[in-house]
Order: structure tokens, then sequence, then C-alpha cells
């Protein structure tokens, strides 16, 4: 029983290290570097929304019709039974056309071993799931995420999952093909340097 919990403990520490890691080595210092990770972030939410178009043509619509969109990019990285991932991406208001600079966290059970590149799309269907996530983040615990694995939608959001009511979501790989939502908690909030 010892050695069971610490071939579980051990993972999860690796992981919490990680992560804690790649969230400080990505912090801006100086006006130009910030700068520099705001056009860099920009540019990412533009190659992702034309890779979602080309696979995706009817996700166009369902954008440009939204209340908002936002898109992180993700490293996510897996030791035996724990993994997570940490990003960076932006929302934007489509009336104002605002941008906020957000961060991202997430939780990643399962057996596994490696890491990975990933995107993500959401489509706010209207203002108030939007503003929520920029003035107060979202956290989703393992039961909400769950959910939103149940089944894609069709129509406009085809290939999209229903993240949370008013909430549609893509997960892409680095490859840009679509693939079915792997992550099981997550945690979405302002970039705080960025803003």
């Amino acid at each position: 029983m010892k050695k069971k919990m610490q071939k579980m403990i051990i993972p999860a520490v690796m992981v919490t290290l990680y992560l804690t890691m790649f969230g400080c080595s990505t912090t801006p210092k100086t006006q130009s570097a910030k700068d520099a990770q705001r056009d860099s972030i920009r540019a990412m939410t533009q190659q992702t929304l034309a890779g979602l178009y080309k696979n995706e043509p009817a996700a166009k619509g369902a954008v440009a019709g939204a209340a908002g969109y936002a898109v992180f990019s993700d490293f996510g990285f897996k030791v035996m039974f724990m993994g997570g991932a940490h990003g960076k991406g932006m929302a934007v208001g489509n009336a104002a056309k605002q941008e906020t600079f957000m961060k991202m966290t997430e939780l990643q059970p399962g057996l596994g071993v490696g890491a990975e590149k990933f995107r993500l799309v959401l489509i706010f269907e209207n203002p108030e799931a939007y503003n929520k996530l920029v003035t107060s983040g979202w956290e989703f615990g393992v039961n909400a995420m769950a959910a939103a694995k149940s089944g894609s939608e069709g129509g406009a959001a085809a290939g999209a999952v229903s993240f949370t009511e008013g909430v549609k979501m893509y997960q892409i790989s680095e490859t840009g093909a679509i693939v079915g939502v792997s992550i099981t908690g997550a945690k979405y909030y302002k970039d705080k340097d960025l803003n």
C-alpha cells in the first residue's frame, strides 16, 4: 500500500512542480517583453482560428455571430496517473472588439506519459457567459468537464462540445485536427501582467 501511494504522489508532485516552473518562467518583466507576448498571443489566436475555419468552415459564422470568443494555447504534460497543462490566450468581445489576455491551468488525470501541445477555442453565445470569463474567471471541476464530453454539436458549431451553458468549445491538436475533450478540470483567469 505504501509503495502504491508513493507511485501516485511522485507524479502529482512532478506535475505540480512543472506547472509552477512553467508559470513563473513566462512572466514578462519589461514593457517591451509584455508587448511582444501580447503580439505572440494575438498571432496564435489568428493562426488557431484560421486552422479551425479550414477544418470546420461553419465555425467562422459561429464565432462572428457570438457575443465573444476566447482562444488558448496549452502545453500539457502527463506522468503516469497525473497530468496537467498551463497556457495563455485571449478573450475578445465581438461588440467592442475588446481584448482581455488570459491564463489557464488544467488537470488531466489518467494513465499516460509524455507532453503535447493543443489549443482551445471557446465560443460564447451570450454576453453573460463572456462577461463571467473576463470579469471573474472560471473554474470547473471534474463533473462539469465530464458533462462537456457527452456529445458534439451540429449546425453552426459542428465539431464543438457544449462546455457549459452558453459556451461551445473546440479542442484542436498541434496538427490542426479537432480532437475530443480530454481535460477534466480547468481554471481560466485574467493575466494581471498583460492587461
